[in-house]
């Protein structure tokens, strides 16, 4: 507890989030800034949004390694864009020290329920068997290429042996619109925009993309139950500039953690259907490496590229 012991610092954090201000990402970055401001002092939210957060996370890459700047690592920048893109700014598995996980957010697989019920489709297992009696037929929707929609799909579609059309549209709601409607048979959406649909009966669940169920939706299985081994999560953390010193890094972690275990920020990312996520950085480390490893293979498999 020595270290929780220190007084918190005079010269405020910064804490860059390669993304807009108001989506998911950076309002749970608001909210766990203000359970460590008695320990870690005052931690100021620096948006830095573009190039799909590599502006963002280069920032972070490239800033002094003393704990005075920090930043979010994500799915997108820490094991997607290193493979999307034709060039990359900074090096994904070698300039930044992590510091911890935050929040792992699970995507569903989901049907337009006036689709499913023609197709007489009610499960994840009527799905598959649908698609491999009826290869091409199929089609689903993502908001573009190389969207965590788009991947989640191309994986999905390799571990199951079937074939559908992917049909891209410039955003998630476009892509949302288009399901509902009719346009497309299926999607992988994040959960809590999902569920008010899920809820009202317009969207079918057929599954979560965690491996285990969501403890917000759990009588929706996870695809792992029919598909084994399979998991996509979408989930962010927070890292530092390599070469950061390890005292530092321990107390950025010990202060995170501890506000992450808290009730309150459970009960408050409970909202997005997130699930805190804490972790060491060690573990945090080697998550990243195993996601940029899987997300190789899912990447190149997809053709997507940005240039």
């Amino acid at each position: 507890m020595a270290v929780m012991a220190q007084a918190p610092s005079t010269k405020p954090i910064r804490l860059i989030v390669p993304y807009a201000a108001g989506g998911p990402i950076d309002v749970t970055a608001r909210a766990l800034v203000e359970r460590v401001k008695d320990t870690l002092g005052p931690v100021i939210i620096d948006n830095r949004p573009g190039a799909g957060g590599n502006i963002g996370a280069d920032a972070v890459a490239k800033a002094t390694p003393d704990g005075s700047v920090i930043g979010i690592a994500a799915t997108a920048t820490h094991a997607v864009n290193p493979w999307l893109y034709s060039r990359m700014p900074y090096n994904a598995a070698n300039d930044f020290s992590p510091i911890t996980q935050m929040l792992r957010v699970p995507n569903v697989l989901v049907m337009n329920a006036a689709t499913a019920q023609r197709l007489q489709i009610a499960s994840l297992a009527d799905l598959l068997r649908y698609a491999r009696a009826h290869p091409g037929q199929l089609n689903f929707g993502s908001g573009g290429n190389g969207s965590a929609g788009h991947l989640a799909g191309e994986l999905f579609k390799a571990r199951a042996g079937i074939f559908a059309v992917h049909i891209p549209y410039n955003g998630g709601n476009p892509a949302q619109l288009a399901l509902l409607s009719g346009q497309v048979d299926f999607n992988f959406d994040n959960l809590a925009t999902a569920a008010p649909n899920i809820k009202s009966g317009k969207l079918l669940a057929l599954a979560v993309t965690t491996r285990q169920r969501s403890p917000h939706m759990p009588d929706v299985p996870a695809v792992a139950e029919t598909l084994s081994n399979f998991s996509v999560d979408t989930w962010w953390g927070l890292v530092a500039p390599a070469g950061t010193p390890t005292a530092v890094i321990e107390r950025l972690n010990l202060a995170f953690t501890q506000a992450l275990n808290a009730p309150e920020t459970r009960q408050r990312f409970a909202v997005l259907m997130a699930e805190p996520a804490p972790s060491t950085p060690q573990a945090f480390g080697q998550f990243m490496v195993s996601e940029l490893s899987a997300y190789e293979r899912v990447v190149k498999a997809s053709g997507a590229k940005v240039d």
